[in-house]
């Protein structure tokens, strides 16, 4: 159909002409009666003659006869090719054929060498070496005999010399004391300095001393034994349905009428139900160290402000 502009819309799409519909006028054939092939319904189709099996027969192979590899050859035997090969590996022997003279020996005990390739061997043999004429060393040293002791308390058993006996005195140290004493009395010069202002000791030489007097002393009260055991007057009552076994008396009866309170004598406090006040509800808090610390220091003085101000 013509558009504005004066082109078909053929034109516009680009085609000499509009396609052909091949289909149209044909009969229609439903899908379930179409054949799958209809060119092997029509003419003349090939005829393969069926499938053929592998047999002994000429029937299973495509040649019309068997068709031999070697026309004309000879007939050669095994067993004479076989023989040819064994009498040339025979000529290759330089000797007869090696034969063992009896079965294997079997060793007849430990260390002997019966039955053995190599036959004994000279190094592991018993036998003696030969050896030079033996020369006897000459004397040792004859020196005394060792002495006899172990060192404490025999004399004379030691290498060196015997250490001569030098005396000891039992109170050396103490005369050797009162001889360095009298030395230094003697060095010393007059009295030894003493000032009138002499500071008393910190402690007391007697350290129970009292200036307090003493209270009184505190006589412990003796206590009275009992020369005989307390005996009961008569022995224990037995409980029974009279009260006879106990300290006090029967109590005297006392009418007691059983009377159910009405719910107007209950005083009003006791029929309230307790609900305790409410606690004290969380928040964050700060500190009072962390308000002022925040109004005296802030962002235009921090760079002045000092820790003394604090």
């Amino acid at each position: 159909m013509p558009v504005e502009g004066g082109k078909t819309d053929m034109e516009r799409i680009g085609l000499f002409s509009e396609m052909e519909y091949v289909t149209v006028g044909d009969k229609y054939v439903s899908s379930f009666n179409r054949p799958f092939n209809e060119a092997a319904s029509k003419n003349k189709q090939m005829l393969p003659g069926g499938s053929k099996e592998m047999s002994n027969l000429q029937a299973g192979y495509f040649d019309p006869h068997f068709v031999r590899i070697f026309e004309g050859e000879g007939y050669v035997s095994l067993n004479q090719v076989r023989r040819r090969h064994m009498m040339e590996e025979a000529k290759k022997n330089l000797g007869k054929a090696f034969l063992p003279s009896s079965g294997d020996k079997k060793p007849c005990g430990l260390g002997s060498y019966y039955g053995t390739l190599g036959g004994p061997v000279p190094f592991f043999s018993a036998q003696s070496k030969p050896r030079e004429k033996y020369e006897a060393p000459g004397k040792n040293l004859y020196t005394n005999p060792g002495k006899k002791g172990t060192g404490y308390g025999y004399a004379n058993i030691t290498i060196g010399k015997q250490f001569s006996h030098s005396a000891d005195f039992y109170d050396a140290p103490k005369l050797n004391y009162k001889k360095e004493n009298e030395e230094h009395h003697r060095l010393v010069k007059g009295t030894p300095f003493k000032l009138n202002l002499y500071p008393r000791e910190y402690f007391d030489t007697n350290p129970y001393s009292f200036e307090k007097t003493l209270p009184p002393i505190k006589k412990t009260e003796k206590k009275e034994l009992l020369s005989q055991p307390f005996k009961p007057s008569s022995p224990g009552k037995k409980a029974g349905g009279m009260k006879a076994g106990t300290f006090d008396p029967y109590p005297s009866h006392s009418a007691d009428p059983y009377v159910v309170k009405l719910a107007t004598q209950i005083s009003s406090k006791d029929a309230k139900i307790f609900h305790p006040p409410g606690g004290p509800k969380s928040r964050p808090i700060e500190s009072i160290m962390t308000l002022n610390v925040k109004r005296a220091l802030n962002m235009k003085n921090y760079k002045t402000a000092s820790v003394q101000s604090y």
